[in-house]
């Protein structure tokens, strides 16, 4: 018997028992489809999460400031002289506190971000209209505001922000500019915020100091030797006392993200991967209750000339075609399924040729070897034996 016989024959089986093949497959689909599902997600989730930490930049450092005897900040003044260090680009301290924000009679709940006039380099915001603060602003405690896209449009209905006043519990500031949009991140909305010079802010707040403290290096290779310069100089404010601050490296972060969302998503793949194992003790069943059902043909099929090897690779062909079709079936409908949880959740998704190949090659190979037991056993039955069955 010639391979392509065989498959003839194996389909001929299948479309005999419509619904029971159907059912058989249906393990095989259901892994198929959670592998691709599940996967596809959890690395549309991954580069989206990545995306979002890239366009913070690779040459960013943060530095959080956790304590100090009995404080827990560094003054503007201190902040300001480590942008002194050599290798620091750009330098913004920052604070950032939850406020109540109205003009007029709308009001809105935002992010109310202290900062100094680098802070849009470093976290590289657009100015739409308008300017951003400046140093002047800083130095004069002036009661000015840039605000983000989404809180412009909250309070002024597409009006013209600039130059108009808002409140900012209940201190007044004058509107100089508006942010470009820029989306959502990690961290919340990015549009829904209002910037104003830190030293307004530690007035406005009776909040004295910064603990948060971001760093643009001029160059991603000099990332390494600036923040060990930065620990270098809080070492000797806080007198060697290491627990009083930290200093993130952005590609440290990238790289500890990438590896859980990595381990994430095989440990996804893998849960998804049982339901092909179950699939194949489906198939097994339904193989061995089709060799009982035709040792009768088996018997006559080796009466007239068949050897071992057709009968067995008969068998193993009809379990093949089996899980390689629940696995054609399990891939569109995982791509389906993945597609529409994306929508619904409002999540990318990323397909990937390799997982989808890896699944399929899989889901066949456990058709072989689900269908290797059932395939011997119906190639060592006796001829005289099979004839006699009932």
């Amino acid at each position: 018997m010639n391979f392509a016989q065989g498959i003839k024959m194996a389909f001929k089986s299948i479309l005999s028992n419509k619904l029971r093949s159907l059912l058989t497959m249906l393990g095989i689909i259901i892994g198929v489809t959670a592998v691709i599902a599940l996967v596809a997600l959890g690395q549309g989730a991954t580069k989206s999460v990545t995306e979002q930490v890239q366009s913070l930049g690779t040459n960013l450092l943060t530095v959080n400031i956790l304590g100090r005897g009995t404080t827990n900040t560094l003054s503007l003044k201190e902040a300001d002289e480590l942008g002194n260090i050599s290798g620091i680009q750009y330098l913004a301290p920052a604070s950032t506190t939850n406020a109540s924000v109205k003009s007029g009679t709308e009001s809105v709940n935002v992010s109310v971000v202290g900062t100094n006039a680098e802070y849009a380099d470093v976290r590289e915001y657009q100015v739409a209209t308008g300017r951003f603060l400046s140093q002047i602003d800083l130095d004069f405690y002036q009661k000015v505001a840039v605000i983000g896209s989404q809180t412009a449009s909250d309070l002024f209905s597409g009006g013209n922000p600039i130059g108009q006043y808002v409140q900012i519990n209940g201190s007044r500031f004058k509107v100089v500019g508006v942010l470009a949009s820029k989306g959502s991140t990690t961290n919340g909305s990015s549009d829904e915020v209002v910037m104003i010079p830190q030293s307004s802010a530690e007035r406005l707040f009776k909040s004295k100091g910064v603990r948060t403290i971001y760093v643009q290096v001029e160059t991603a290779d000099q990332i390494d030797a600036v923040a060990a310069r930065l620990e270098t100089a809080l070492s000797k404010k806080f007198r060697g006392n290491t627990d009083s601050y930290r200093v993130f490296n952005q590609s440290d972060v990238l790289s500890t993200l990438s590896t859980v969302t990595g381990t994430l998503s095989l440990a996804l793949g893998g849960i998804a991967g049982i339901s092909l194992l179950v699939g194949g003790i489906g198939i097994m069943n339904i193989m061995l209750v089709s060799v009982t059902e035709r040792t009768r043909e088996i018997g006559i099929r080796k009466a007239i000339g068949a050897k071992k090897r057709d009968i067995l690779t008969q068998f193993l062909i009809e379990s093949m075609a089996l899980s390689g079709l629940g696995g054609l079936l399990g891939i569109g409908i995982g791509i389906g399924a993945a597609k529409l949880a994306a929508s619904l959740l409002k999540m990318q998704v990323e397909f990937s040729a390799n997982i989808i190949v890896v699944a399929f090659v899989f889901s066949v190979l456990i058709g072989v070897i689900f269908g290797m037991f059932p395939a011997n056993k119906a190639a060592t039955l006796k001829p005289i034996e099979a004839l006699r069955f009932e």
